[in-house]
């Protein structure tokens, strides 16, 4: 299975995505911000990133163009539920700027698991 970085600032998101990933037997390890997720994927390179877009002190959006600087081969998962207003949506932003996928929170268990599997090259049985 694969080693999976998990960058979100909301503790129960980065716990719920931990336990979901690491059921389906990948290595998870999880930090609250951009900065340390970076420093996280230069002493361990994970081979799948999952990135929240709006967080404080580097935000998604600057890490995945660092990431994508350091490291173009890593595949990488955007999510947001959009900013405090629900008015802006930078997920499509986050595609263009490098991420494989994006998805909308809260999502689907299923759909997490799905899009991980298709970047890794695992596809995962419809159920």
């Amino acid at each position: 299975m694969a080693r999976i970085l998990v960058i979100d600032d909301d503790a129960q998101v980065r716990g719920a995505v931990r336990r979901i990933l690491e059921r389906a037997r990948h290595t998870v390890e999880d930090v609250a911000d951009g900065d340390a997720g970076l420093r996280a994927h230069r002493e361990r390179p994970a081979d799948l990133i999952i990135t929240d877009i709006f967080m404080p002190e580097r935000d998604g959006i600057e890490t995945i163009r660092e990431l994508r600087r350091e490291s173009p081969q890593v595949k990488i998962i955007a999510i947001s539920g959009g900013d405090r207003t629900q008015t802006l949506d930078l997920r499509k932003d986050a595609e263009l700027l490098g991420a494989s996928r994006a998805l909308r929170k809260p999502f689907e268990l299923s759909e997490l698991l799905r899009a991980v599997d298709e970047l890794l090259g695992e596809p995962r049985p419809r159920t």
